[in-house]
Formats: C-alpha cells, structure tokens, sequence
C-alpha cells in the first residue's frame, strides 16, 4: 500500500463538503481547499497528513481571508493517537480553527470542532490552589523548566522541616513538631508518610526512619555550626 498523500484528504473533504451544500474547489489562492455557499463567507480547510507547527501557521493566516478555517487531517490510531488528537483539537479551538478528520480506508469525514471564538474557561479551585502553593513555598527552590519529579513544593518543604526535628529531637507527638516547626498539618504529613520518612512509634508520636534520616543527614550537615 501506498504512502499516503495530503492530495488523499481532498477528495473525501469535498464530498463531505458538497454534502453540505457547498461548492468546492481545491488549490485556490493559497488555501487548500475553498468552498463557497450563497451568502455566506468562503470556508476554508488546509490539509495535512498530520499536526503540526506549519499547520496551525497556515490556518491562522487564512483567517486574514474568512473566519471559518478549518485544518484536515488522518483519523489517529490508538489511545496514544487519540490522546494527541484530542489535545490538539483542544489547542484549535483557543485558535478559533475547525477540525476535521479523514478515515482514509473509506473516505468517511467527521468534525471535531468548528471555528468559533473561544473564550476560556477558568476553573476558580484551580487558581486558588496555584496560589497557595505559591504563598505556602518558602524562596524559590526549583529552577523553572524542572522534571516535575525533582520539584520542591510546600508539602515536601513542611516534611523536611518535621524530619529536621524529629532527627534532632527524636521521636515527638505531632502536636509538638506542629508547634515547633510552624507545619501545621505536621501530624497529618506524617501519618500519611508519602515520602516514607517517619515511622510511629506509639500514639500521635512519630519517629524517623533510615529514608527520613538520609533526606535530612545532607541538610544538617550543611548548617553552619555554632
């Protein structure tokens, strides 16, 4: 079977297109593919064997023409594919671009979106929790760009602080490392034990463990002595 080509996307497009009541011609001025109903503006659609930067370029300057741009391209394949798709359908519709898809075995056309202005949701719990951990970080410990697994957020700021103590102070309720540590959440932090860190040792008193004691060993030893 033969590599396909962008020129194997036009054909079901039009028809999808003429199906619609349109008129359709390809390779017209710059676009890919015009089509044109009475009174209406000319709808555009550029096509592409697949997503990329030059395809949403392309799309975004046919708006300069007519504000129904559309982008063609191959249905995906698997969950991967979907997941690609999908996002990218999601990153269309911010650019006010129509998506379509081409089942290239049989010609079959589906639309994802269309090209309407978009206008973003915001999700208030979203930005509440983006701003408590902002207050919450004590400095700025973590170079932007990081592995999300390396960062240093506010809750492994509080468990360090907590292990700090408890290596210095040994094994201690919660309620007093909590007090003396300023986390306030110190006895929740260590019972959930997310980094493995503490052990308890009786009820409300925690310990650390040999995890504990590695993370916090190069912290001290980097403390100026008296």
């Amino acid at each position: 079977m033969s590599k396909p080509t962008e020129t194997d996307l036009y054909l079901p497009v039009k028809t999808f297109l003429e199906a619609r009541g349109y008129e359709v011609k390809g390779e017209v001025g710059a676009a890919d593919v015009v089509a044109v109903r009475v009174a209406e503006e000319p709808l555009i659609v550029e096509l592409k064997l697949g997503f990329s930067l030059q395809l949403l370029q392309q799309a975004v300057a046919r708006q300069s023409v007519s504000d129904t741009v559309y982008v063609a391209v191959p249905r995906w394949k698997g969950k991967a594919g979907w997941r690609t798709f999908k996002g990218n359908v999601g990153l269309c519709k911010r650019l006010g671009v129509g998506v379509l898809s081409v089942r290239l075995k049989d010609g079959h056309v589906q639309a994802h979106c269309d090209p309407v202005p978009f206008q973003p949701r915001k999700s208030k719990l979203r930005k509440a929790a983006l701003l408590k951990e902002f207050d919450a970080r004590e400095g700025d410990p973590n170079k932007g760009g990081m592995a999300r697994e390396t960062i240093v957020t506010a809750y492994r700021q509080g468990a360090l602080r907590c292990a700090e103590f408890l290596e210095i102070n040994g094994p201690c309720k919660g309620a007093l490392v909590a007090k003396m540590t300023g986390v306030v959440r110190a006895t929740t932090v260590m019972r959930d034990n997310h980094y493995g860190w503490f052990i308890k040792i009786d009820k409300g008193i925690y310990g650390l463990s040999e995890a504990g004691r590695g993370a916090v060993g190069p912290l001290l030893s980097e403390e100026p002595s008296a």
